[in-house]
This record gives structure tokens, sequence and C-alpha cells, in this order.
């Protein structure tokens, strides 16, 4: 195992900066997804901790050593890529065993380095054919097997699900899960499916634009988002956000005008604003209850489309003076449909607001 630290890390092509002074820190034996849209720098972050990318400026500490000149290949590292990278000519066995051999290491080491990794793995009945035969799934893990069999004290990933259908992603993530509790080493996961991220992650480090906006747990982020952008990224389907003014506040409750007049609690502290400020209400589709509503303290709208999905069904509400439908993840026997005009009830504790610059306010008494 590592432990990683990154410190003021910058990356510039040119005149261009893509990292912009990162700081971060990566226990031993963690689990930790970089995620965020594309060209945010995640998967070019990752490439700088491989060594297959050169550190503008900063520093970068692996097993507490500063690696920033050191050669990937000496790194202790293993890196796994989208794409699989196997040779078409050699069995999976031989795939697994090729940078061992690389490395010098006798022929009997290499076979029980590729038996212990096609065991965890459970690729055992493969190791003879070769990567036509295999499938997507199939030939991902033998990816994973050649990094297994180098023994890395860290695993980088760079978004390594990304070409499998959607139902072997779902089987690979928990296969990854696995993975991680039985070799307890540390793994670096790139990623831009929020997901994978709160599926696979001990803590998550969300990337926007080249700067980290919050690292947190699964659970921190999704409860707890720092900003709007955190809000947008983190849940599926995302948050729904509405602009409001800020009529009142206490140290318990804000009190926020919608567009139509309506009037929505939130429990949050917003005594740093003043009556009038503009603010942005968040609420998740699955917080939004569309089965029963107080006058006057509601959300109204028109169902826009309803999607009937067995275990639920999401209304798409046109909503004054948002942006875009509010989404609603409603109880599969709701009567709603089409057409129909929604009252939304909002639970203060449930909801999030923002200021003008998309910082979240505080929960109250945080």
């Amino acid at each position: 195992m590592a432990h990683l630290q990154l410190k003021a890390l910058r990356k510039s092509y040119g005149d261009v900066q893509t990292l912009h002074g990162i700081d971060l820190e990566i226990q031993d034996g963690e689990f930790v997804v970089f995620v965020g849209p594309s060209g945010c720098g995640k998967s070019t972050l990752l490439r700088c901790i491989a060594g297959l990318e050169e550190i503008t400026s900063g520093e970068l500490h692996i097993g507490g050593q500063v690696v920033n000149e050191v050669p990937p290949a000496k790194r202790g590292i293993a890196m796994v890529f989208q794409s699989y990278a196997l040779y078409p000519h050699m069995t999976v066995a031989e795939n697994m065993a090729f940078g061992l051999r690389l490395a010098g290491y006798k022929k009997d080491e290499q076979q029980a380095a590729v038996k212990r990794a096609a065991q965890i793995l459970q690729i055992e009945h493969l190791l003879e054919r070769k990567p036509k035969a295999l499938s997507g799934g199939q030939r991902q893990r033998v990816a994973i097997g050649r990094a297994i069999v180098r023994k890395p004290g860290v695993f980088l990933f760079d978004e390594p699900l990304s070409n499998l259908d959607a139902a072997l992603r779902v089987q690979m993530r928990v296969e990854l899960s696995r993975l991680h509790r039985e070799l307890k080493t540390t793994m670096v996961y790139v990623t831009h499916d929020q997901v994978e991220a709160m599926t696979l992650a001990n803590r998550i480090v969300v990337f926007n634009a080249g700067r980290i906006e919050q690292v947190g747990t699964p659970m921190q982020l999704y409860h707890q988002p720092a900003n709007l952008f955190v809000a947008g990224f983190i849940g599926s389907p995302k948050m729904n956000f509405i602009p409001a003014t800020l009529v009142a506040a206490t140290a318990e409750t804000a009190e926020v005008r919608l567009a139509d007049g309506a009037s929505v609690q939130v429990a949050v502290d917003a005594r740093r604003l003043a009556p009038g400020a503009k603010v942005t209400l968040g609420a998740r589709p699955e917080h939004i209850d569309a089965g029963s509503a107080q006058p006057g303290k509601e959300l109204r709208g028109q169902v826009q489309l309803a999607e009937h999905l067995g275990d639920a069904t999401y209304l798409y509400v046109e909503v004054a003076g948002a942006q875009a439908p509010v989404v609603v993840r409603a109880d599969a026997a709701n009567p709603l449909t089409t057409g129909d005009t929604a009252r939304l009830g909002l639970a203060p504790q449930r909801c999030f607001l923002f200021d003008e610059q998309g910082v979240a306010l505080p929960r109250a008494g945080a």
C-alpha cells in the first residue's frame, strides 16, 4: 500500500493551465474516485500521478517520497486504461505475465503471480484463451489482472468501465469493490459517471475546470454539497434548481418567495444575506412530495411528461421561473399524468439554498 500526497500540483500545456494548484491527500488502502465532466482535468491528474504527464509545478509524494522525477516504472503504481490494450496474439496468461517477463521474473514466479490474480478475478478458466474469444467484461478483468500481478502500491483506473454495456458495468462495479476489500490496496479511479463514484468510493473528489470543488464521502457530498456545481453533479436524476428571493431569515429557517408568489421554508441559516437577495432553491427529485402540499407553500406547475418505470414514476413539471422542468420521483401509483396540474410539497429539512455566487448556505444548527 502507499500514501499519496499532492501539494500545489499544477499542469500547463504552453500558456494553457489545466490543473490549478491541486492539494489532496489519499490514505493507505483508500478507494478515492475523481469525478467531474469531460475536460475538468481528472484524467490529466491521474496521468501526472502515473508519470505519463510531466508535472509543471508542485510536488507529488508516493509513500512519503517526492516522485516528480521518478520514472513511471519505479513509482510502484499500475494503471488500467479505458481501452483493454491486450496483445491479440497472446493468451490471457501470456498477457498477464508480459510485464513480469520484461522485468526479468523467473517463469515459475510469473506463473504463480498469474494464477493468484486469476483466482482473485475468477478467470482461471480463461487463461489459455486469446482476447478475441473474450467478452468485454472478461477483457477488462484480464487488463486488471495484468495490473494485479505487479503487486503495486497504488492502482490507477482511468474510466475502465466506459466501454461496457450497462449490465456489465454494474457487475464490474461489484467486482471492483470486492477486489479492493480483498487486496486492501490504495486505488484511485477516474470516471465521469457519478453513479460509479457513489457506489465505489470511500471518498469522492469532485473536479471542475482543473480545480477541486469538494472532497468527501459519497453521503457527505449528497447531503452536504458545498455549492451548486456539486449539488447538480451528485445525484441521479440531478437536483432541481429554482430561482427565488429571500424574504426573511433566522438561525433556524429561511423563507423564500418563488416566481409565482408561493412561499417556501428552508431549514438553513441565511442570516448573512439581506432580505431581497437572489438565491437558488434546491430540491432533489426524491424529496419532492407529489401527493400533498399546503396552499401557498407549494410548487405548482403543469406536468409535461410522466415516465412510468414500474417501481416509480418520474414527473417533469413546468414551474414558473425554473429554467428546466422540475423532476419529481413519485410513487408508481401516483395518478398524475401529462397535462395535469401538479401541487408539489417541499419539506424544509430536505431543501437546499444557495447564494448568488452558488455557495450553499449552512444547515440550521450546523
